[in-house]
């Protein structure tokens, strides 16, 4: 299933969206949110599709498509460096925080839940804060069932299904503070997510997905995910180990190359400019970068 958050003539519904891409079952408001749905694991998974029998459908065109989740457990998740391409592309362009070598494990950080935008909102840009904002296409994981030092051999089974982000970061922001990415991930408004999650059992094959981002129409970011560097499964058993992932946690997977601060000459983001985000099977965000008073 694909199933989003949904507004319409001013009501809130989870909408099941059709295969074809164009149209939308809107479920009944007492079913609760997509966050509860997450939660809810399988009995309420079988309770969506047995609502969606008999629900009404319209032109998904006439909706509006929220984030698909907006009560938040802790941080988003979110990895470093898991496409090699990228890890590589950066080198001597980190202003002093390179690594001396490749890493062995996974590179995490956490995002603000603030961040967290909808599919087709504006991307927030305040240039009195940051002038290196970057854009960064993701593959994001929403989990659906609590487990603690999850084995890689079953870490998918936790995994309720799939989404596009696009990790817009403030790159000055970024080195500014010890080494550490929180502050540079984590300004208000910045990351979107959606257009829904794609339940897990639409996707066979995880590692068969393109990942792209376009500026402006120029397409600056292009790859698969069977590029990770660390499979999700490793993502997932090295986040859990010792530390409780909880259904409605949300885990990006990294960014392929391609991004604006590697490039010569660099590219970052700037008001007006329009970032579209692609995964095949996943879906399509379509942000403006829009300037707002963040400080």
């Amino acid at each position: 299933m694909r199933l989003a958050a949904v507004h319409h003539a001013g009501a809130a519904h989870i909408g099941l969206v059709a295969a074809d891409g164009e149209t939308i079952a809107l479920l009944p408001p007492g079913l609760g949110t997509l966050d509860d749905a997450v939660r809810g694991g399988p009995p309420a998974l079988d309770a969506l599709a047995a609502a969606a029998m008999g629900a009404p459908a319209c032109p998904l065109a006439e909706v509006t498509l929220t984030a698909p989740l907006r009560h938040f457990n802790r941080d988003i998740l979110a990895t470093g460096w898991n496409y090699w391409d990228h890890f590589d592309e950066s080198l001597g362009k980190r202003e002093g925080q390179d690594p001396k070598s490749r890493p062995t494990r996974p590179t995490f950080f956490g995002k603000g839940p603030g961040t967290v935008i909808g599919p087709y909102d504006d991307i927030a840009f305040d240039p009195d804060l940051s002038m290196k904002w970057d854009y960064e296409a993701e593959v994001a994981i929403v989990i659906g069932k609590d487990g603690r030092s999850i084995p890689e051999e079953t870490a998918l089974d936790h995994v309720f299904g799939y989404c596009v982000a696009n990790d817009v970061s403030q790159r000055d922001l970024q080195r500014a503070h010890g080494g550490q990415w929180l502050k540079g991930k984590s300004v208000d408004a910045t990351m979107p997510l959606g257009p829904w999650i794609t339940t897990a059992d639409e996707i066979a094959d995880p590692y068969a997905l393109r990942v792209q981002c376009e500026v402006n129409g120029k397409l600056l970011q292009d790859a698969s995910t069977g590029q990770v560097a660390f499979r999700f499964e490793r993502l997932i058993a090295e986040l859990s180990l010792g530390m409780t992932l909880r259904a409605g946690d949300v885990v990006l997977t990294g960014t392929p190359s391609g991004i604006g601060n590697a490039r010569d000459p660099q590219i970052f983001l700037a008001d007006g400019d329009v970032v579209v985000t692609r995964v095949d099977r996943l879906g399509e965000l379509r942000n403006r970068v829009a300037r707002t008073v963040l400080t």
